[in-house]
């Protein structure tokens, strides 16, 4: 459901996210040791992945948007859609820091 309730609420969870990972980097600063153990290189890597991932979707997910909106404004799309309760959907606003990935440096 692309309601705006739902897609509010992802980007709180979005938001929470990037909160968590601000504060693992506060934790990594106090140890420094921690930055050679392998697991957390691999953990560095895939939350990098992720990060990417997440934006690049965000991304995709907002052109499909754009694009829907943008169809069933057009003639004769627009009739059809008013009869079939088509209505135009809500981009993904994320919060300014979470447009782009995070530079995940340990």
């Amino acid at each position: 459901d692309l309601s705006p309730a739902n897609l509010q609420r992802f980007q709180e969870v979005q938001a929470g996210l990037s909160s968590a990972l601000q504060r693992l980097m506060v934790v990594v600063e106090r140890y420094p040791d921690l930055k050679a153990n392998q697991n957390f290189l691999r953990l560095q890597d895939e939350l990098a992945g992720t990060e990417n991932r997440i934006a690049q979707e965000r991304r995709r997910f907002n052109q499909s948007v754009q694009t829907y909106n943008q169809r069933i404004r057009l003639f004769p799309q627009t009739i059809f859609a008013g009869m079939l309760g088509f209505s135009q959907k809500a981009y993904f606003d994320a919060l300014p820091q979470a447009q782009d990935a995070p530079r995940v440096q340990f």
